[in-house]
């Protein structure tokens, strides 16, 4: 949907609230009075960089990225540029979240080796502030990751995604019980990422799909009877499934990207579609599109996930032979199909 503006500030005020990116001072703030990054470094008393500041840099680097490119002959290369700026920050906050499970996983073989002594209490506590420490990095470097993607989104009408990992964003004697916490916190939070615990809402769309008005009048109508909801797709590189992860991002619903294990061959996809079967979802959108998309609304129905089978009349419908084809590639030698189009007795979408 486009959106018209009949002056400047009108255009900054929305422009202003589309880049808008979860708390600073909350990403920024300091959980510690000391911190220490590595068993090298003495323990300090610096600050973090400024909340403010650090969101004002952003902004400036994104928009000086684009602006510079802008109405020039190498306009196209602008988002590659912006991309890599995103995904710096999603690397090194990689490495830190690598870092903090590293640490977490000293934490857990010192608290197995108890031992009473002032010595081993000064360990632990040293080794649970280096965890909270690299915690407090790694939030900060994920708030503007996020923001750099918000930014992304808005200039591009494309969601960032990382080549490489998924994108996930945070936040006893006395030692013990410190360490224990922490150790549980992070347990709680990984799994949280990484396992969202909503309920799951599958999405599949061919790539020459466009109409992006209508994929999100569908899941914004899904979205408002399920709120919690997170959105699993087929993480295709154009299409349906870049219109929903781009909503998806709008709306701060999580993505779980259902990639196909390419080392399969041929049949991949359709191996994808039966595991994302896994995740039990309550909801499902299929649009218009090919084989995949077919075998995945086959599924879906046998699986009776109440499914929206959207058409989008630009796109030509498949061949028989390709739904055949489909059929035989994913290995599902239980399912009939006859020749008017149905399985058990449901009629098929016409893909």
């Amino acid at each position: 949907m486009t959106d018209r503006f009949s002056n400047f500030a009108d255009l900054a005020e929305h422009y202003a609230r589309e880049i808008a990116t979860p708390d600073y001072a909350r990403a920024f703030m300091e959980q510690t009075e000391m911190a220490k990054l590595s068993i090298e470094h003495e323990p300090s008393a610096v600050e973090m960089p400024d909340p403010e500041v650090a969101q004002a840099a952003i902004e400036m680097m994104l928009a000086t990225v684009f602006d510079l490119f802008r109405d020039t002959r190498m306009e196209d290369f602008a988002s590659e540029v912006a991309w890599g700026v995103a995904n710096s920050f999603h690397v090194v906050a990689k490495r830190l979240d690598d870092r903090e499970d590293a640490m977490a996983n000293r934490l857990q073989e010192k608290l197995r080796e108890y031992d009473p002594s002032e010595v081993y209490a000064t360990d632990l506590e040293d080794l649970t502030m280096q965890a909270r420490s690299l915690a407090e990095c790694r939030d900060a470097m994920e708030c503007m990751r996020d923001h750099a993607a918000r930014i992304y989104l808005v200039e591009t009408g494309r969601p960032f995604s990382p080549v490489r990992g998924s994108r996930v964003s945070s936040k006893t004697n006395a030692s013990m019980i410190e360490a224990r916490d922490y150790l549980a916190a992070q347990k709680a939070q990984r799994r949280e990422q990484f396992a969202p615990t909503g309920p799951v809402v599958v999405f599949s769309g061919g790539q020459q799909f466009t109409d992006i008005a209508l994929v999100e009048d569908y899941l914004d109508a899904i979205h408002a009877r399920v709120p919690s909801m997170a959105l699993a797709t087929t993480a295709q590189n154009k299409g349906a499934d870049v219109i929903a992860a781009a909503w998806a991002s709008r709306h701060n619903v999580p993505v779980i990207l259902c990639r196909p294990d390419t080392s399969r061959g041929p049949s991949a996809p359709y191996q994808r579609n039966a595991r994302m079967l896994a995740f039990k979802p309550v909801e499902a959108v299929v649009c218009s599109g090919g084989g995949i998309q077919a075998n995945l609304a086959d599924r879906l129905r046998e699986a009776r996930v109440p499914l929206h089978i959207v058409r989008d009349s630009s796109v030509q419908n498949e061949a028989p032979a390709a739904r055949a084809k489909a059929a035989t590639q994913a290995e599902r030698p239980a399912m009939k199909r006859t020749a008017c189009g149905t399985v058990n007795g449901d009629e098929l979408p016409p893909f």
